[in-house]
């Protein structure tokens, strides 16, 4: 079915696509037509993070930002969804445009500026979900709140999604928003989530739960900067890594017409970075659960993610270009 639709999909703008997308993925989930959609993979189980994943394949942050499609996502196969980024206010994000397609590489340019409608929108909208499989929720900060101030963003989020939230992801990695990236610097890294644990183990005492933190990390890595982030991933005690986000490098799609776009570039271009980061990751924290994400477009590539470290990975531009189909593909070549 996807492949009746993508042509026309295709012809529209990225993001009023993206947005038609949902609107008509939740309309087959209520009407019931959603089998038509995917074949639903068998079993997969698998643990992380002290929870347990029917499969391992996921869905990555920024499909669904405000977590307002959370189970006709799940209906497609996935073993985890993760919604957001959400921040703690509203805001529209970076002018438009700011989605651009390069099909001759399976890639996508974005400088959406974590664009939703805030933290309370997307709590109200997850309380209503019928929660059919584990569910991360991916928080930032908003784009006028300085670093100095970041850590009130986050620690807003954390206590507004925590008990709604399977886990929680940290997002310092999105290229998007001015500075984000000079929170991974260890420093403020080790503020950052030192801060975040101790919220965290007030509140999963009030809540009789303990939600697992993840840390989204950036492709564009060198070696001292991926140093830094494993001191202080091990000092403070996150409980897994997302490797990665995407990247601000060009080299792969250079002399594309999209090219000089600023933003992240995501797809097939970017696996070969992230999954070097994934691997030199491992490397460092050999006992850290990982979700590899970053240019999986079959089943090989999502093995390959597996054979670099990762316990699971998360789908998002494939998905555009391969339909729901990719899900099960990938749980195949996991199995």
């Amino acid at each position: 079915m996807y492949g009746f639709a993508k042509p026309f999909l295709f012809a529209l703008d990225a993001e009023r696509a993206h947005q038609l997308g949902l609107a008509s993925l939740e309309a087959a989930y209520r009407t019931g037509l959603n089998p038509l959609l995917a074949v639903r993979p068998g079993p997969l189980p698998t643990e992380a993070f002290g929870l347990r994943f029917e499969n391992p394949v996921g869905l990555a942050a920024g499909l669904d930002k405000n977590g307002a499609h959370v189970d006709a996502l799940a209906a497609l196969g996935f073993g985890f969804v993760e919604v957001g980024t959400t921040t703690p206010r509203p805001q529209p994000g970076n002018p438009k445009p700011r989605m651009f397609r390069l099909p001759e590489h399976q890639a996508i340019i974005n400088r959406l500026g974590f664009n939703n409608a805030g933290v309370d929108a997307l709590v109200r909208n997850v309380e209503r979900a019928r929660r059919r499989c584990v569910l991360g929720i991916n928080i930032g900060k908003n784009k006028d709140t300085p670093n100095e101030r970041a850590a009130d963003d986050y620690l807003h989020c954390l206590e507004r999604v925590y008990a709604l939230a399977d886990y929680v992801t940290v997002n310092i990695s999105s290229p998007n928003t001015q500075g984000l990236r000079d929170l991974q610097s260890e420093a403020a890294l080790r503020a950052l989530l030192g801060t975040l644990r101790e919220v965290r183990e007030r509140l999963s005492g009030v809540h009789g739960k303990r939600t697992p933190l993840l840390l989204k990390i950036a492709p564009d890595l060198d070696e001292a900067g991926m140093d830094a982030i494993a001191d202080a991933v091990g000092a403070t005690g996150v409980d897994g890594l997302i490797c990665t986000n995407t990247t601000i490098e060009r080299g792969a799609v250079a002399g594309h017409r999209h090219a000089g776009e600023a933003g992240g570039l995501s797809g097939a271009p970017v696996f070969g970075k992230s999954t070097a980061v994934l691997r030199a990751m491992r490397a460092r924290l050999p006992e850290l659960p990982m979700i590899g994400v970053g240019g999986i477009t079959d089943g090989a590539t999502a093995a390959a993610k597996r054979e670099a470290g990762a316990s699971l990975v998360q789908l998002y531009t494939g998905l555009v270009y391969r339909g729901p189909a990719l899900i099960g593909e990938c749980v195949e070549g996991l199995r």
